[in-house]
């Protein structure tokens, strides 16, 4: 394209140099339009500067004409040269010394201009203006032809280097125009299908991508409720079971639950950059589950659901509030190891639901920071886990047009609010 701009600007140079060539030498000339009318005019003029007694050299410079006197020596000369360049001769009038004057008449001399001169001049004029239109013409006439070759051939090829930018940079949604009758049409049109192929390719493998990523995410996340139920279970019968091999058995499974705990967390971490593409479908469903949800946990620890749930209808995804639960039960179990206390309230646009254990809780200054991804808080040393539990619940509480908030009274508290159909 630079060197398209190059020879264009070459082109006008060249034009410009033209035109300054034709017009260089030509004179500027007034005789067009001069008629006898005209001299006839300038005669009477000269002749009245010559009664005044101006000088004769003067007045032939300002009339453009030469003045012969019969008293000149060479006025014979001067006269037939006149005729031989067919210039334009008239008499001269003057009242001068009875010398000066033929007899037949008050005819002092003759007045010459030479017309000829002045036609050629005139006709250089015609010669410049017609050629002057024919160098418009070839620079319209080239102006033309570079545009047409331009939007015919060489635009495309521009567009197709815009579009190969633009797909190398990834973004395929760009589209390649094409138009009728343009005779790199097939040519375009299959990089736009390609544009196409490639789109769909894309999106197919984002796709799998993200199912894998969901899949990967949720496996890992669930896995470690029955774990911890396994932990819980075997901690218990460490603590009742009398035999020795027994317990080391226990023991073992303590810690072969441990290990697949830990590796839970590594496979959910792998997959923690993409957890938002997680989906969350909200349903129009009855509240009374919503206890249910509880009741399944009491395996934690001691779960104490104060009062009924209000019947209503909400929307909610039961599997994300089920996990939702799980998240915050698990940390009142793991955090405070203290019974769970339960209680429901409602309201004209929402249903809601508090759980209050009985541990110190977090710092006030880290109470805004809790839902945040990868935060842990500082009561978090020593303790397995990846600052993920509450994130997954408050990213999921949203999505179901919920809410969850965090704060301290007589323990760590978490409310949980769904929105009324």
């Amino acid at each position: 394209m630079t060197k398209l701009r190059y020879w264009l600007f070459c082109y006008l140079a060249v034009m410009l140099l033209l035109l300054l060539f034709i017009g260089y030498g030509f004179e500027r000339t007034d005789a067009e339009g001069r008629d006898m009318v005209f001299y006839h005019e300038q005669r009477t003029l000269a002749q009245q500067a010559l009664r005044r007694g101006e000088n004769r050299e003067r007045v032939e410079r300002e009339y453009g004409c030469r003045i012969l006197l019969f008293s000149d020596e060479d006025y014979e000369i001067a006269l037939g040269s006149a005729y031989q360049s067919e210039a334009l001769i008239m008499d001269l009038m003057w009242e001068q010394e009875p010398e000066t004057v033929r007899q037949d008449g008050e005819c002092a001399g003759k007045i010459v201009w030479n017309v000829s001169e002045q036609r050629y001049r005139s006709m250089e004029r015609i010669l410049y203006r017609r050629m002057l239109i024919m160098w418009g013409i070839l620079l319209a006439g080239g102006l033309l032809l570079f545009g047409f070759f331009y939007v015919r051939f060489i635009r495309p090829f521009t567009q197709l280097q815009t579009f190969a930018r633009q797909i190398a940079k990834g973004n395929l949604d760009f589209p390649l125009p094409m138009r009728k009758r343009q005779y790199f049409g097939a040519f375009t049109e299959s990089f736009d299908l390609m544009r196409e192929e490639l789109k769909r390719a894309k999106e197919s493998e984002y796709q799998a991508n993200r199912s894998k990523r969901e899949l990967v995410a949720e496996l890992s996340h669930d896995i470690k409720t029955p774990i911890a139920t396994i932990r819980a279970t075997c901690e218990v019968l460490q603590v009742k079971e009398q035999n020795p091999d027994t317990k080391a058995k226990v023991a073992v499974i303590h810690a072969k639950a441990g290990m697949v705990d830990a590796l839970a967390n590594n496979l959910f971490q792998a997959s923690l950059e993409e957890l938002e593409v997680l989906k969350v479908e909200p349903a129009e469903e009855q509240s009374p589950c919503i206890r249910e949800m509880f009741e399944e946990l009491q395996d934690y620890s001691e779960i104490r659901i104060e009062g009924d749930v209000p019947h209503c209808l909400v929307w909610m995804d039961r599997l994300r509030l089920r996990q939702v639960i799980d998240n915050v039960v698990s940390n009142s179990w793991k955090y405070a190891g203290t019974p769970v206390t339960v209680t429901f309230f409602e309201t004209d646009q929402r249903l809601g639901m508090r759980i209050r254990d009985e541990g110190a809780g977090v710092e006030t200054d880290e109470l805004v920071l809790l839902g945040e991804k990868f935060y842990r808080g500082s009561n978090a040393k020593g303790k397995s886990g990846s600052g993920l539990g509450l994130y997954l619940a408050k990213l999921f509480m949203e999505r179901m047009y919920g809410e969850i908030h965090f704060w301290q009274e007589g323990g760590f508290v978490v409310e949980l609010s769904l929105k009324k159909v």
